[in-house]
C-alpha cells in the first residue's frame, strides 16, 4: 500500500467515524426533544366591569295637606252661595243660593284638585348601571409539536423556540433555569 492510499484510508475512516458520531448524536438528541412545528399566540377575550352613571331629572308631586280638597270645596260653596243669592227674589233666591253653593263647592273642589296635581317638585337622581369593556389578552402560545412521529398541540406560557425538551417521554413545559 502506498503512502497516498494509506492517507486516503485514514481520512475516509475518520470521515465515516465523524458522520456516524454526528448521526448518533442527532438520534440521541432527537429522543430528548420534540420538534416544534408552529407556535401561535393564544388570545382570550377579557371583560372588565365598570360603572356608567348619568343624572335623571325626576318630577314628583308635592304631598298635600288637604287631600280631600275641603278648603276649595268650602271656599267655592261660600262664593257660589253669595253669587247665587244675588239672583232672583223670594223662594227663587233661596233655590239660587243653594244651587250656587252646590255648584261653587263642586267647582272649588275641582280647582283645588287641579292646583294640587300641578304642584310638583323636580329632583336630580343619579342612575348607574354596570357595563363591560372587552379586550383581547394573550394567555400563552398554542404549540404544535411532533414527538416520536405523532403530532400534538399543547398550550405553553412562552414561545419554546424550535424544540421542547423531553424527559422520560414527557414534555418538559417549564424547564428550570
Amino acid at each position: 500500500m502506498n503512502k497516498h492510499m494509506l492517507v486516503g484510508v485514514i481520512i475516509g475512516a475518520v470521515a465515516v467515524t465523524a458522520v456516524g458520531a454526528v448521526a448518533g448524536f442527532r438520534a440521541y438528541d432527537a429522543a430528548n426533544y420534540a420538534e416544534v412545528i408552529s407556535a401561535t399566540p393564544a388570545m382570550e377575550t377579557v371583560s372588565v366591569p365598570r360603572q356608567e352613571c348619568h343624572d335623571v331629572l325626576v318630577e314628583q308631586q308635592v304631598p298635600t295637606k288637604d287631600p280631600k280638597q275641603i278648603a276649595g270645596t268650602v271656599a267655592g260653596a261660600v262664593i257660589g252661595g253669595v253669587l247665587g243669592s244675588q239672583v232672583g227674589g223670594g223662594s227663587g233666591k233661596k233655590i239660587a243660593t243653594v244651587g250656587g253653593a252646590v255648584a261653587g263647592g263642586y267647582a272649588g273642589n275641582k280647582i283645588q284638585e287641579g292646583m294640587q296635581e300641578r304642584n310638583t317638585s323636580q329632583q336630580l337622581n343619579q342612575v348607574c348601571k354596570t357595563v363591560y369593556d372587552e379586550h383581547q389578552e394573550q394567555v400563552g402560545f398554542d404549540v404544535t409539536y411532533r414527538l416520536n412521529g405523532d403530532q400534538n398541540v399543547v398550550r405553553m406560557d412562552h414561545d419554546p423556540g424550535r424544540r421542547i425538551p423531553v424527559e422520560n417521554g414527557v414534555l418538559v413545559l417549564n424547564p428550570s433555569s
